[in-house]
């Protein structure tokens, strides 16, 4: 028959044993790297709505500055100099186009330039061209 071992305190021979998990110094370097993560994903996002309604926008404003631009060619007569605002409704929205006609040096053509505003009045796009006499 064996003899039992005598029994020795647990912490005499061994080493302490680790838990595992992590340590509150781990969680919070990894909290900190995904908040700095997720905060670069919205500004990124925020940046790509921002240039999609800039985009939106201009293109609307180009529509609006090519429709007052053409109706000064297609009146086939030579602009009177001076300024103008018509209002242009595009996309459910309002804008409101600025056009301004001024003299060349030369008396047979005149600069017509078209600008284009927001409804906060905030400048969206300029356009211009020269009409010459038909």
């Amino acid at each position: 028959m064996r003899r039992p071992q005598p029994r020795q305190h647990p912490s005499a021979h061994s080493r302490p044993q680790r838990s595992a998990g992590f340590t509150l110094v781990e969680v919070l370097v990894a909290l900190a790297i995904v908040a700095t993560a997720l905060l670069a994903g919205v500004q990124a996002t925020n940046a790509l709505t921002r240039h999609a309604q800039r985009e939106a926008d201009v293109l609307l404003a180009q529509l609006c500055a090519e429709n007052e631009l053409a109706k000064v060619r297609l009146a086939r007569q030579m602009p009177d100099v001076g300024d103008g605002t018509q209002a242009c409704a595009q996309a459910g929205r309002q804008l409101a186009v600025a056009v301004h006609v001024r003299p060349t040096p030369n008396p047979s053509f005149r600069r017509v330039e078209a600008q284009v505003f927001d409804e906060g009045e905030r400048p969206i796009l300029r356009l211009a061209t020269i009409v010459g006499r038909y």
